[in-house]
């Protein structure tokens, strides 16, 4: 007897500070605009995507003092606009990503259990840790962690928000028949943590929300970051891109699931994901080609050269090839801003790696950047791009996708009138949502259950 064929997990990411996008095309809107987030949310509900997901910018990024212009740049409130979007959506789960650095554990679960409340039970969070002093100046606390403490505060952060979320048993409000009039049990919303990084106590002021906690996502590949994720994470999102090295990722990090006392199907794996969709696989090809060098113009190649060369090289030829020097190794940085800054640990190897890519293939500046910066992509025709889909997640390389689409709003339509029709006629994703909350499309038990 066959095993059943796993279902494909999809999601929608909202494009933001990056140069993912095709701002430049004329099909392109804004990236700011209420407009905009609906039209990418209903068109991801009209497929049935288990979520939505909006990263964030906390500061604009800079490179040589001024502000990076070359990339879409902005980000409106997370938790406003995801709240707005529950009112225009019923069943597409709302992921947001809010700073563990930044942020306290008692406005954040507020907010996250508001957000819950209003949706009908389809909010989620992105955890993420900041390393980055420069955004660090727009806040009270200032400054950054160090490595070996930025996780210990989000471990303590969840934890903490945890103990919130489940002040409220969910039987604390009872209606009282003879006055008409709702009690409360005289306990409900207490809290008290006591940690390295919070002394926080009193009372939770937001009711249990429909999924007990919000689902919890956490990006993060160092060997921390997935042992974070293996033991407080719903899902977890990578950026591995081919087959192989999705498959040792996926295996990696089920296999610590066990010593937490978890099972494999209980954290998600959603890798981010392009697409280019064509008549035929020639065609898609040719387009995706286009769109790579429409997302790095010279001018985006020559940023991207300066983040690892760490050196103003405005006057190299996008065109011609790298430069004879080596990268400027120091604690200054001609780059400012997390979104912007690509972690190199070794410069001067990283650029050894690039100059004989170069060479080998005789590529240019931009050219080789085009490469080095490429994501995960499926490139050809609507059947083939389903058929692509399906190999990677049979073969245990993830359990769904991330996707994100080049052109804001209207990028994911096609792929929602073309792709995803397949996708249910091999029986691999749903043609309705069964439930009504986000932790029900993922296959996930409400919290506390």
């Amino acid at each position: 007897m066959t095993s059943p064929r796993k279902q494909i997990h999809l999601a929608a990411h909202f494009p933001g500070v990056n140069n993912t996008t095709v701002w430049s095309d004329p099909a392109a809107g804004s990236h700011i605009d209420f407009s905009s987030f609906v039209h990418l949310a209903r068109t991801a509900e009209r497929a049935k995507f288990d979520f939505l997901f909006l990263a964030e910018g906390l500061r604009l990024r800079e490179q040589n003092g001024l502000i990076y212009d070359l990339d879409v740049v902005g980000r409106p409130d997370t938790f406003t606009v995801l709240a707005a979007l529950a009112a225009v959506t019923d069943r597409l789960g709302l992921a947001g990503t809010i700073n563990s650095t930044f942020n306290e554990p008692y406005e954040v679960a507020r907010q996250f259990a508001t957000l819950d409340h209003l949706s009908g039970g389809r909010a989620a969070w992105n955890v993420v840790t900041s390393w980055d002093e420069f955004t660090g100046e727009n806040f009270r606390r200032g400054g950054f962690l160090p490595q070996d403490q930025r996780y210990v505060r989000a471990r303590e952060f969840l934890a903490a928000t945890g103990v919130l979320f489940d002040s409220w048993s969910g039987d604390e409000i009872v209606a009282d028949q003879e006055s008409g009039r709702f009690l409360r049990v005289p306990d409900a919303g207490r809290f008290a943590v006591h940690s390295t990084q919070f002394d926080i106590e009193g009372r939770f002021a937001v009711p249990r929300s429909p999924q007990g906690r919000p689902v919890i996502f956490q990006a993060g590949d160092s060997d921390e970051g997935r042992e974070f994720a293996a033991a407080s994470a719903d899902a977890i999102f990578t950026r591995h891109g081919t087959l192989e090295a999705g498959r040792e990722f996926y295996a990696d990090v089920k296999g610590r699931l066990a010593r937490h006392g978890r099972t494999p199907d209980s954290l998600k794996i959603l890798p981010a994901a392009t697409f280019v969709l064509g008549d035929t696989d020639a065609d898609a090809q040719e387009k995706a080609d286009l769109i790579r060098h429409q997302q790095v113009s010279g001018q985006t190649a020559i940023k991207f050269l300066e983040q690892l060369w760490n050196r103003d090289l405005s006057s190299h030829d996008p065109d011609g090839p790298l430069p004879a020097e080596d990268p400027h190794v120091g604690d200054s940085h001609i780059a400012r801003g997390r979104a912007s800054v690509r972690m190199y640990r070794d410069p001067i190897a990283t650029a050894r790696q690039w100059r004989e890519l170069a060479e080998a293939k005789n590529l240019s500046i931009r050219e080789l950047i085009i490469q080095v910066t490429g994501r995960q992509s499926f490139i050809g025709t609507p059947s083939a791009v389903a058929t692509a889909l399906d190999e990677f997640v049979q073969a245990g390389a993830s359990d769904g996708f991330i996707l994100v689409p080049h052109i804001t709003p209207g990028g994911l339509d096609e792929f929602a009138d073309t792709v995803v029709p397949l996708l249910q006629e091999r029986g691999v994703f749903r043609t309705e949502y069964e439930g009504t909350t986000l932790r029900e499309h993922l296959g996930l038990p409400a919290h506390g259950a």
